[in-house]
């Protein structure tokens, strides 16, 4: 199984938020994009809570969640895995966490995409890397793989985010 790489983080230094995923669908891989599987609710989320909606051209919703406050990052700096599924992870080396807080310092929340990336989080940087005081929230999965709940719900409280974080 090949190696597979994730991207660097999106983020300036006013950040007050990380929102984290596990490690990019291949989708996203392909297309050196951070969500960029076409039935993946992310952007759409974004568009309704911040204003990087869908439509816009990428680079440009990456700076409207930097405008908001919002980093963008995964968990795992690389892992291996056939397919996208979180479920077939196997192998993972954490990003460096220490070092994006320490250049990150007003980061206070940090809100996980999904089980797996906050599974990944617990068990391979918690207590393993010097971390700041975080509040730590685990949200939906956005992913078209999780259809446990309806878009509505995930919007809910995906809403958490822009609560805490007065965009």
């Amino acid at each position: 199984m090949k190696r597979l790489n994730s991207f660097p983080p999106v983020a300036d230094r006013n950040a007050r938020t990380l929102i984290l995923g596990s490690m990019p669908g291949q989708r996203s891989l392909d297309a050196q994009q951070y969500y960029a599987h076409p039935h993946n609710a992310f952007w759409k989320l974004m568009g309704e809570l911040v204003g990087a909606h869908p439509h816009l051209p990428y680079e440009q919703r990456l700076e409207v969640l930097k405008q908001a406050g919002i980093a963008l990052w995964d968990v795992l700096q690389s892992c291996t895995r056939e397919g996208s599924l979180d479920s077939d992870i196997q192998h993972e080396q954490a990003n460096d966490f220490a070092v994006f807080f320490a250049d990150h310092p007003h980061i206070t929340h940090v809100y996980f995409n999904g089980a797996k990336a906050e599974q990944s989080f617990r068990k391979f940087v918690l207590k393993k890397q010097e971390l700041p005081e975080l509040t730590l929230h685990r949200l939906p999965s956005t992913s078209p793989a999780h259809a446990g709940k309806r878009y509505e719900e995930k919007l809910l409280e995906w809403r958490n985010i822009t609560r805490h974080n007065s965009v």
